[in-house]
């Protein structure tokens, strides 16, 4: 049978001061470079795109003046599994298993050993999983059901993501950039989100976690985020040169169109349902409902669909308006603020659920007080 596994402290980090999102163009660098229709493009979308996101700051890893980097995927995500160390009261030793969640990595040896280096952590399993926006809830997936088989007795779940690195104005090759390589600027953002967990009732929080999910659904769906690096290293020259590290999504894209819509509902709806079918629990009967989607419309798309199966619209809880949207570790970040600002009474659950776009994988998480 397996054993119930328990949230025992969270953390986030946010670098540096917010940024107002209206100032984001400007600390990332301008691109001079650019064909002159883009610029004129950029131009014209900054208020547009100002109504339609639902950020009012950004917080970037660099110096909005000198433009440096302050801090990279491993040091955020070390200073916000150390905030939630000390939340949970544990030492790293403590630690029997490490599950890092990012966009993607091309880095040699991967966070996870690098985190737990940083941790001063002597021995533990690890695993890195590299997933876009599914990435942390498929690092809680793994460390919920490697504790729940009783594998390990401890986890640290963390996330990390550094989008500047791949938005500032030195990263792209300007003569090649086009809308669908510009798009993400206006609003990702850098941050990391940390999370203990402990099979140990009496040495965690009451807030158990009931059930996660993962999933794919994009076996027949075009990607939407991408870039066009090929399955092998480049010449890191020619990959300049062609641009293929750029960082791209699809500009037009939104729950409304038929690419997000299914036979009863969006793609996003669907897979809720089937989380909560899965996990035998009725799909309205949430406390808070944490969403991480940085579009106002969107988010009002969702808010319909769940409204439909008796999820309140007062259930609904994000807080990218004044964090900005880090992308993966979102879903520990904001969890990290739900859990420190808002209260559950006993019984009442947390739910979470993502659709990411590169190639439509979703994945969710249920959380429940005892």
């Amino acid at each position: 049978m397996a054993r119930p596994v328990f949230v025992a402290g969270t953390g986030a980090y946010l670098p540096g001061e917010p940024i107002p999102v209206e100032r984001a163009q400007e600390v990332l660098g301008g691109l001079p470079g650019a064909p002159d229709k883009i610029r004129r493009w950029m131009e014209s979308m900054a208020p547009v795109m100002r109504s339609v996101l639902d950020i009012d700051v950004v917080h970037y890893a660099m110096d909005p003046v000198s433009r440096e980097f302050t801090d990279d995927n491993v040091t955020m995500g070390t200073k916000a599994s150390r905030k939630a160390l000390e939340a949970a009261g544990l030492e790293p030793g403590e630690i029997g298993l490490i599950t890092y969640g990012s966009a993607h990595q091309d880095q040699m040896p991967t966070a996870s050993v690098r985190i737990q280096e940083a941790l001063g952590i002597e021995a533990c399993a690890e695993f890195s999983i590299h997933a876009n926006c599914t990435s942390a809830y498929k690092a809680l997936y793994l460390a919920h059901r490697l504790l729940a088989d009783g594998a390990y007795d401890t986890a640290l779940v963390v996330s990390s993501g550094i989008s500047s690195s791949e938005l500032r104005a030195e990263y792209y090759n300007q003569s090649l950039v086009d809308k669908e390589s510009l798009f993400l600027r206006w609003f990702l953002s850098d941050g990391a989100g940390a999370l203990v967990l402990h099979t140990d009732p009496l040495r965690a929080m009451p807030i158990e976690v009931e059930f996660t999910y993962v999933e794919s659904v994009g076996g027949k769906r075009p990607s939407l985020m991408f870039n066009h690096r090929p399955a092998y290293w480049m010449n890191p020259v020619d990959e300049f040169e062609q641009g293929a590290h750029h960082l791209r999504q699809r500009f037009r894209n939104e729950l409304a169109s038929g690419m997000f819509q299914e036979p009863g509902g969006s793609v996003f709806f669907n897979g809720y349902r089937r989380m909560m079918t899965a996990a035998g629990i009725p799909p309205g009967d949430v406390r808070w409902f944490q969403v991480n989607l940085p579009a106002k419309h969107i988010v009002e798309s969702v808010i319909e669909e769940l409204q439909a199966i008796g999820v309140p619209r007062s259930a609904l809880y994000t807080r990218l308006d004044r964090m900005g949207y880090a992308g993966p570790p979102m879903a520990l970040i904001a969890l990290d603020a739900l859990l420190r600002e808002e209260s559950l009474l006993p019984g009442q659950r947390v739910a979470s659920f993502v659709t990411e776009v590169s190639k439509f994988m979703q994945a969710g998480y249920v959380l429940r007080r005892r």
